[in-house]
């Protein structure tokens, strides 16, 4: 909503929300699917969004002037509880347990025998 009516007056801010809420649902699926070409999008899409909660968390709390609006990633998240900072890391390292275990990352992209 606030893209639609609210985008000149922040279009960075609501650009950096929008593209946060499309690697969330990115990781979200990869995760959900399994399998190896699932597993190595949802590495990607967690340490995206790990990275850009990162340096933006960064660069708003260096030069807030550049974000007079709040995204998800101004200041790791803390708008949202810094849930924005620790759902990628959660991620990856549920995605690295699973692996250790071969959690649905068999060498032919397949679920393990017996998976659903």
């Amino acid at each position: 909503m606030q893209i639609a009516e609210d985008f000149a007056e922040a279009p960075v801010a609501y650009a950096l929300s929008a593209v946060a809420a499309a690697v969330y649902v990115l990781a979200t699926v990869a995760l959900a699917l399994g399998g190896r070409t699932s597993f190595r999008v949802a590495v990607a899409a967690c340490s995206v969004e790990l990275v850009g909660v990162l340096v933006v968390g960064t660069l708003s709390l260096a030069d807030p002037a550049a974000f007079p609006d709040e995204t998800v990633w101004s200041g790791y998240g803390r708008g949202y509880g810094f849930v924005p900072l620790v759902l990628p890391v959660l991620g990856l390292l549920w995605l690295r347990r699973t692996a250790r275990r071969g959690g649905g990352t068999r060498a032919d992209g397949g679920r393990p025998a017996g998976g659903a």
